[in-house]
């Protein structure tokens, strides 16, 4: 009589093909985790020294005194009005959040919602924009903005980047998968197209607005070259244009650099801590997969 030896334990067997486990994830992770804060590390070490301790030849992981001081310098330079840039980009970035959430939410929910012949052509030809370099036009951008007479305003600063080929591409792929049993509710109450989309549809996509606010809003931020060419004069720079007017042919004043590249991240700092959650599932919600 023969007998067979037992299987292996299932969960053992499984164990043995998964790999290393939660400890390698969470090993991964922190690794990532710590590789994401360098940067910011660098930053607000080199923003707290002296220009001698951060050109020196030693290298110090921090510094031998804290130089709490340097946080009032980028307010208290007379070449710069840091402060007016600091808010010039809030509004900017604000106003440039809601105008295109407004615009391209709307573009999206045409595409998705409102059937007509030419909608697929019209879909296509946004997706084109994409292709585009910014280069090709930026310089036809600047000379209508120009002749608008729009240079060193908000308006200059704004309007031209309202409309983003790529964020219409998103809100299309979320109203598509957006429940159509809402909207059939909406107007069997007499609401139309604009009806259902800001009484029904908007009020049960605010995580997924969250999201492309925040993808917005951080983009607005950044943005450096556009506002170097539109705001021309100091009243008008924005954040990112004040800190390259720190770094001349002359001199480089380097802890100066920092601190107001530490106080200009702040800003976006907050912003994705507090959204980071929906930045996550609206972007699971647009339906692209990979």
């Amino acid at each position: 009589m023969t007998t067979t030896a037992p299987a292996p334990h299932g969960p053992r067997r499984a164990r043995r093909r998964g790999g290393t486990g939660p400890a390698g994830l969470y090993l991964a992770t922190g690794v990532a985790a710590l590789l994401f804060l360098v940067p910011f590390y660098l930053i607000l070490r080199n923003a707290l020294m002296t220009d001698a301790e951060i050109t020196g030849e030693d290298w110090k992981w921090f510094p031998a005194d804290v130089r709490w001081g340097n946080v009032t310098e980028p307010f208290a330079d007379p070449s710069v009005d840091f402060a007016r840039a600091l808010g010039n980009s809030a509004v900017v970035g604000v106003l440039h959040t809601a105008g295109t959430l407004l615009v391209c939410s709307l573009a999206g929910y045409g595409l998705a919602r409102i059937p007509y012949r030419h909608a697929q052509k019209v879909f296509y030809a946004v997706l084109v924009t994409l292709m585009v370099p910014t280069a090709v036009t930026f310089v036809p951008s600047f000379v209508l903005v120009s002749s608008l007479g729009w240079v060193d305003t908000y308006r200059g600063l704004i309007v031209p980047g309202l409309f983003s080929g790529f964020t219409c591409f998103l809100f299309r792929q979320y109203f598509l998968g957006f429940p159509k049993e809402l909207e059939e509710a909406a107007r069997v109450d007499g609401l139309g197209h604009w009806g259902a989309y800001w009484r029904v549809v908007v009020p049960n996509s605010l995580n997924f607005f969250a999201a492309m606010a925040t993808i917005t809003f951080i983009s607005g931020w950044n943005s450096f070259l556009w506002p170097l060419v539109i705001g021309q004069d100091p009243s008008s720079w924005t954040v990112q244009v004040a800190l390259s007017s720190y770094m001349t042919n002359q001199t480089v004043n380097f802890h100066l650099i920092f601190m107001a590249t530490a106080m200009s991240v702040l800003p976006l700092v907050f912003v994705f801590l507090f959204l980071q959650r929906w930045l996550v599932q609206g972007i699971a919600q647009t339906g692209i997969k990979g």
